[in-house]
């Protein structure tokens, strides 16, 4: 079976718009969440949200690839972008080799919004224009991005929910080990716009701590009262081992494991037992125990029950390891879509730099995690073998085994 690797990253979220500002706020602990006015406007419970610049574009790409761009697209092209870059791959690479994508969306509602208002006013599709239609698609991020880099591979959405992105490593990780593909670009992108978010408003999901929105977001914090929405977007190249070796690239960690169930119960219902089985298949995908995981970047979301039933689970595989665990959606915020993919970022950053980053505003851990390892603080030490969760609506659940390269299996 061929190795996958990593050989390019880039992001694009409320705690960095590069790679090098998303590790000084990780290794800082500095929270990326602030006060939307204008969501407190349109009706929402909680007007707390992950605060993500909208890149400028204009001077990056032509007109004609901008129309049909929808917030997640711009964001998704920010970090692939930077992925290439660093991976080596120049546009010239991208005429000359088949290269495929494979990127988490799980919605996109702005454009939708704006078509039916549009309609309202003016009552007549032939005003729509052409731009909106793949605005609204939820493969836009996907058909725009294999359009801008010229990608002839392998090429859908992974629409899994809040497991969207690391599903999109997964698959990605299977067409290379199968030999279908010998390049691919993965990740996740999230739409941080209103419009997108206020249904998971209505459900009272959203924390309400308004008063101090750099402590909303607390994961395994027994005082947690619900998850902050973020957004933006990460990618990662994930290439055959041979392949980068061939060329030269410099090499960022190794994807080994890659676990996945269904919960098969309520539709917004978290199990620890489908939470356990995903971990336990990428371990075992990797070829590894438990004992040998450095650090768990913790799906934890900050709600009650979400991060009781992973930490039921997480406990049964890591209680009285060597793991350290943190959440860095306590940070972030949930950036839904894109999760999986960010965090996968987050892991081989930390990875790289040597160091944990801290679960923030854990005050007083939650009985439920008790026997968890968790980092109040930022940890130096050395990481060579990380696992990474993501949980979403639907019983979806997917877990990822990244390790340094030259680690012992």
């Amino acid at each position: 079976m061929r190795r996958v690797v990593v050989t390019g990253m880039g992001i694009w979220s409320c705690i960095g718009r590069n790679k090098e500002e998303v590790s000084a706020s990780l290794r800082a602990g500095k929270s990326g969440i602030g006060y939307d006015e204008a969501r407190k406007e349109y009706g929402f419970r909680s007007p707390l949200t992950g605060i993500v610049e909208t890149p400028d574009l204009k001077a990056l790409l032509h007109r004609r690839l901008r129309t049909g761009m929808s917030q997640e697209a711009m964001y998704a092209y920010m970090a692939s972008r930077e992925a290439f870059e660093q991976a080596g791959i120049d546009e010239q690479y991208l005429l000359d080799h088949e290269v495929g994508i494979l990127f988490g969306n799980d919605s996109t509602a702005l454009p939708t919004v704006e078509m039916h208002e549009l309609m309202l006013e003016k009552h007549d599709t032939a005003l729509l224009g052409s731009g909106l239609i793949f605005q609204s698609m939820n493969s836009t991020v996907n058909m725009n991005l294999s359009t801008i880099f010229h990608l002839r591979g392998i090429n859908f959405s992974v629409s899994a929910a809040c497991a969207s992105g690391s599903h999109s490593i997964g698959l990605g990780t299977m067409f290379i080990r199968q030999g279908l593909q010998d390049m691919v670009l993965v990740g996740g992108a999230q739409e941080v716009n209103p419009y997108a978010m206020a249904a998971f408003d209505a459900l009272g999901t959203f924390s309400s701590r308004v008063e101090e929105p750099t402590k909303a977001s607390r994961p395994f914090d027994q005082d947690r009262n619900g998850l902050v929405p973020s957004g933006g977007a990460a990618a990662l190249v994930l290439e055959d081992y041979d392949h980068a070796i061939a060329r030269g690239a410099t090499i960022l960690a190794e994807v080994c494991g890659y676990g996945f169930s269904s919960n098969g119960g309520g539709i917004s219902q978290p199990s620890s037992e489908g939470s356990f089985i995903a971990m336990e298949r990428a371990l075992a995908d990797a070829g590894m125990q438990a004992e040998e995981i450095d650090y768990v970047n913790a799906h934890a979301t900050s709600t009650k029950q979400g991060d009781e039933e992973e930490a039921i689970a997480l406990t049964r595989l890591f209680s009285g390891k060597k793991a350290w665990i943190s959440s860095t959606k306590s940070m972030t915020g949930h950036e839904c879509w894109m999760a999986g993919a960010s965090e996968a970022v987050y892991s081989i950053i930390m990875m790289q730099e040597g160091f944990v980053a801290p679960n923030i505003n854990l005050e007083h851990v939650d009985p439920c995690a008790a026997e968890l390892r968790l980092a109040k603080e930022t940890v130096e030490t050395p990481l060579e073998k990380v696992l990474s969760n993501s949980f979403g609506f639907g019983g979806t659940n997917s877990a990822i085994v990244l390790k340094r390269l030259g680690s012992n299996r």
